[in-house]
């Protein structure tokens, strides 16, 4: 049974806490709030630390740890753990900066432990389906993708936080949106090229950047596509949507969380039958993507105890980064 410990109590750190408990031991966990690292540690018989140094120093016994503090601050939490001998498993985005992502693959690799990046989208019910018609040729080539995303992030959500800062946020595409980016390479590959707009018209001096993108991507193989993402919709999340266009068919898989196919139609005539997903993570006053992350566990488990290949690696975290650094190159 694997030992592991949490560095960050806030909203993500409670959910990776759940998981820690149910596929091994949570044995210790740190947040610069020591109120909030001792109130989650006393749920779990977990010891709490306000530091991940004095945490890292002091626990020997840890084979894995959660990092779950903001974005910019992912890099060295990784680091720290990597050299103090544990696996790391990474909150998304992996980083802000894509050399940051190249250290800590580098150290990934130099201390021989597994890195893993959270990508719990890929597990969505019609998002798998959709990858594996993809796998099997069922669609032929895609043509071209549209990518729609549109959340509501009020004032509340930015005041007193870390939200909305350039150097520990990032930006939209990366704290909201991040794991939309994602299916955009698992699906059709890397990106060559990125034009487009951004502006920030509803919130203020609440954020450094920008509430709303409109990009278009050219990717490697040739595949056109266009998106849209902003933080603005008014009062709740409305939408979170992928329509791909092939060559032997169209499919668009919606909701507010990619979590419904809403159209399929293609030359095999293929059906598909869906599992029920998870619920849409819930954070009281704002919702985020799916909760998934008892399969982003069980894959961790079973990486680091059976030997399978690791499928949320450094590298796919560093090209989900690359592309929205590109977009974020192109419009600001």
């Amino acid at each position: 049974m694997l030992n592991f410990a949490i560095i960050g109590c806030g909203h993500i750190g409670k959910r990776h806490a759940r998981q820690c408990a149910a596929w091994g031991r949570l044995i210790a966990v740190c947040d610069i709030d020591p109120a909030r690292a001792e109130q989650l540690g006393s749920e779990y018989d977990a010891r709490s630390y306000s530091s991940s140094e004095v945490l890292l120093d002091t626990e020997k016994a840890i084979d894995v740890v959660a990092v779950c503090t903001p974005n910019g601050l992912h890099p060295a939490h990784t680091i720290q753990a990597l050299r103090a001998g544990a696996h790391v498993i990474c909150e998304k985005p992996m980083a802000i900066r894509v050399t940051d992502c190249e250290r800590m693959i580098a150290e990934s690799v130099r201390v021989k432990k597994q890195l893993f990046v959270v990508k719990q989208n890929r597990f969505n019910p019609p998002v798998a389906a959709v990858k594996k018609m993809l796998d099997e040729h069922e669609l032929g080539r895609i043509f071209s993708l549209q990518l729609n995303c549109c959340w509501h992030r009020g004032g509340d959500y930015y005041r007193d936080s870390w939200h909305g800062s350039m150097e520990l946020d990032g930006g939209i595409l990366y704290t909201q949106f991040s794991h939309f980016i994602d299916l955009l390479q698992w699906m059709v590959g890397d990106v060559r090229e990125s034009k487009g707009y951004s502006a920030n018209f509803a919130h203020g001096s609440d954020t450094a950047f920008e509430d709303t993108v409109a990009a278009s991507l050219l990717f490697e193989n040739g595949t056109i596509a266009s998106l849209h993402c902003s933080t603005n919709s008014y009062g709740k999340n409305m939408e979170g949507s992928l329509t791909i266009i092939a060559e032997k068919g169209t499919v668009r898989i919606g909701g507010a969380y990619l979590n419904q196919l809403d159209y399929l139609h293609s030359l095999s005539g293929l059906t598909v039958a869906l599992p029920a997903g998870n619920m849409p993570n819930d954070y009281g006053a704002y919702q985020g993507s799916m909760s998934n992350h008892d399969k982003i566990y069980q894959h961790v488990v079973e990486v680091i105890t059976g030997g399978q290949a690791n499928q949320f690696n450094g590298l796919d975290g560093l090209k989900t980064v690359k592309i929205i650094e590109m977009i974020y190159s192109a419009v600001r």
